[in-house]
């Protein structure tokens, strides 16, 4: 199925616009103040200070969602190996339009090689969405409370990442991306993915209790999206609580799309840009096709620069760094 038909899935509105905004509470205020009040008198200073903090800024959160079905042809441009992807977002937005309904996303799996642009997507869709991303890289994470929290009697102790976004955000929808989620350690006291068995059912994530705070917490209009490079390592009852979606590689047209994307939206947001040529030559989009989509940015900044100290309005082939030997998509030599 090609890009195009599959954004006649859901019939196009007119351009995205502001995104509408309701308040949601995504606590209650009596649950903290009844623990605030049980508080001894000294110890659980920063508890205390958590308690404060939240009662100051009180539960209401904004809950967004764009005003109509947006029109996504860039994104179908910038992304095009996550078609699948953004027709599926296309259908959820669609349902909560003319409603009263906020927007709600089946959790996702973007399954795909390092560097193809899965953490790049999640934040486009944010921006798209209207509503606040927070990343919570697993690969060097191994303490179960990463998301959950840890309780208030071990010191150091603090809230979770969920916590930290919906209570410290300001929505109460935001994108939250659990990166590397294969790569997630556990022993055998903790484990780091324990809290999403609850927070990845719409049921269960109303009352989501951070073991620090202990103060149930709305994390039902949370859309989540994971990433992983092999599914092998993730269990079984999380991956059944996902829509799953392999992300192959671009192919290289495709890529060369992606690269003309990235030269003309790095160019026009400097100053500098005007410059430099509107469009690349089909050369350069040629080389920069065989970099992992991670790495094009990171090569036409040098690119940029290696055209402007030879006092060029172009940027050519000899400009940019080389691919790295045997990692074709992978990386590149300065």
């Amino acid at each position: 199925m090609d890009s195009r038909t599959s954004r006649d899935l859901v019939p196009a509105s007119q351009s995205f616009q502001l995104p509408v905004a309701n308040l949601r509470s995504v606590f209650q205020t009596h649950d903290v103040e009844r623990k605030l009040a049980k508080l001894p008198e000294r110890d659980h200073e920063n508890l205390r200070t958590t308690y404060e903090r939240m009662l100051e800024r009180g539960p209401d959160r904004f809950q967004v969602k764009p005003s109509g079905v947006p029109e996504m042809a860039s994104l179908y441009a910038q992304l095009p190996n996550f078609t699948e992807v953004l027709d599926d977002v296309r259908r959820h937005v669609a349902l909560a339009q003319d409603s009263r309904d906020g927007l709600e996303v089946t959790p996702m799996l973007l399954l795909g090689a390092p560097g193809i642009g899965k953490t790049h997507f999640a934040k486009k869709l944010a921006d798209l969405l209207g509503t606040g991303m927070s990343l919570v890289p697993m690969s060097s994470m191994t303490a179960g409370w990463l998301l959950s929290g840890a309780s208030s009697q071990w010191k150091g102790a603090k809230p979770g990442k969920v916590f930290e976004a919906l209570v410290e955000g300001q929505y109460a929808n935001p994108v939250i991306v659990i990166d590397e989620i294969d790569k997630a350690g556990a022993d055998a006291q903790y484990d780091p993915l324990g809290a999403l068995y609850s927070l990845l059912e719409h049921d269960t994530a109303h009352a989501f209790v951070d073991e620090f705070a202990e103060v149930p917490i709305d994390a039902s209009q949370v859309i989540w999206i994971t990433t992983a490079n092999d599914a092998r390592g993730i269990p079984e009852p999380i991956l059944n609580r996902m829509n799953v979606f392999e992300i192959e590689a671009p192919s290289h047209e495709a890529a060369r799309q992606i690269a003309r994307q990235l030269y003309v939206g790095i160019r026009s947001d400097h100053d500098w840009g005007r410059l430099l040529a509107e469009e690349p030559s089909s050369d350069v989009l040629d080389h920069l096709a065989t970099l992992a989509p991670r790495d094009m940015r990171r090569a036409l900044m040098t690119g940029f620069g290696n055209a402007r100290l030879a006092h060029r309005d172009e940027v050519r082939v000899d400009d940019l760094p080389r691919a790295a030997a045997g990692r074709s998509r992978i990386g590149f030599m300065q």
